[in-house]
């Protein structure tokens, strides 16, 4: 068998894993927005084609997550697979080393690489506006199109809405009467001639501004007994859509929201070093993720060898383990470098790199053909449970 085909073969055994892996995978994190998108197609009457949007917007954030885990599962099951047969040590024994196996290996988690890449770096930041941006026109449309007169409108967070004439031409309310409950000491009742909706695309806000109306407000705490009333000429309300938007105070653009050259600008501009410090912090995670696949590259291809008895269960635990470990260690590095006064670029990039020495050195071990005895341990557990229950389940 020549060398290309062996390392095409190799490319199969991981491709097929690794395609159903990201498939499960990002489903699985799209499952925690689709009940919230759904209500907006039942309940607020959103267009579906707008809530595709949506979807479409946050796929590149889940596929940063799911690429490199999808490809982590493939090698640990696609080798695992193989060790299983005995097809690792016939290839050995006809003159292929383990370092020549993993060339079709290390290319593919390249080839991923460069796709979580062009997600993290472009992307996943376009995304992330686009979503905010759509969630805003939704906003909007819901505020211009849901009102109905005579009708009790509760869209409004903290708000009770009832207009009694509505020209939808030009999106003026008549009669109006507020019930704001947004402050619970103060509640209060507004009423006014008139009123309409503005959005203000810049800064992303709704705001209702009524005409000719009065403020009624009678303070709850202890001891008070007054009752206020406030005339007005014009009184402007901030309204927030629910959790999806947020409100007039939080608007500033998260740095996720950001392109590359916005953050080197927006940290060269910085007024404090803690401003500073969470510029610098985004912008080295945008190279740190996509090195995740070679990173699972390396520690996959030992570990997926020797843990070929466990089947395909002890497989997807061990991906899921890794990843999470992996995963945890950067979190808990971006808090020490924000929060914890450390420095960035070394803080961030440690994890990386103690990930990729260990994953060397689990493949030294393993083109020595030396067993890791904790790793046995440990694979060993979910299959103890497994007689535990059978024995449990079994008639006595």
């Amino acid at each position: 068998m020549s060398t290309t085909r062996i390392h095409r073969y190799f490319i199969k055994e991981i491709a097929v894993p690794t395609g159903l892996g990201l498939l499960i995978f990002t489903f699985v994190l799209l499952m925690g927005r689709i009940l919230k998108l759904v209500e907006m197609v039942i309940n607020k009457g959103v267009p579906f084609s707008e809530t595709a949007k949506l979807f479409a917007y946050l796929l590149p954030a889940f596929l940063v997550i799911t690429l490199p885990l999808a490809l982590l599962l493939g090698i640990l099951l696609g080798f695992g697979r193989l060790s299983t047969d005995s097809e690792i040590v016939a290839l050995k024994s006809s003159g292929v080393s383990l370092y020549g196996m993993m060339k079709p290996v290390i290319a593919l988690a390249l080839l991923v690489c460069a796709a979580t890449g062009v997600l993290t770096l472009f992307l996943e930041p376009a995304g992330n506006s686009a979503f905010r941006n759509q969630v805003f026109q939704i906003a909007m449309n819901r505020a211009s199109v849901g009102i109905q007169p005579r009708v009790f409108n509760e869209e409004f967070d903290g708000l009770v809405l009832y207009a009694n004439e509505l020209d939808e031409r030009r999106g003026v309310m008549e009669g109006v009467f507020i019930s704001d409950e947004r402050v619970g000491s103060t509640p209060s009742v507004i009423l006014a001639q008139r009123g309409r909706v503005i959005s203000q695309r810049d800064i992303q806000t709704l705001t209702m501004r009524l005409e000719n109306g009065t403020i009624h407000r009678q303070p709850t705490g202890e001891g008070q007994s007054t009752y206020q009333i406030i005339a007005f000429d014009t009184y402007d309300i901030n309204l927030n859509m629910g959790q999806q938007l947020p409100s007039a105070g939080n608007r500033r653009i998260k740095d996720s929201e950001l392109t590359n050259a916005q953050i080197l600008e927006a940290r060269q501009k910085a007024s404090s070093p803690a401003e500073r410090k969470s510029y610098t912090v985004e912008l080295h995670k945008r190279f740190i993720l996509p090195l995740a696949p070679l990173v699972f590259a390396l520690i996959g291809v030992p570990l997926g060898i020797q843990s070929h008895r466990s089947g395909r269960g002890g497989g997807f635990t061990l991906a899921l383990v890794i990843f999470l470990i992996y995963y945890l260690l950067l979190s808990l590095a971006e808090t020490l470098a924000i929060e914890g006064g450390l420095s960035p670029v070394p803080t961030l990039w440690l994890p990386t790199f103690l990930f990729m020495a260990g994953g060397a050195y689990l493949l030294h071990l393993a083109a020595l053909e030396r067993r890791l005895a904790w790793l046995d341990r440990l694979l060993e557990i979910p299959l103890r449970m497994k007689r535990r229950l059978g024995r449990k389940e079994s008639p006595s």
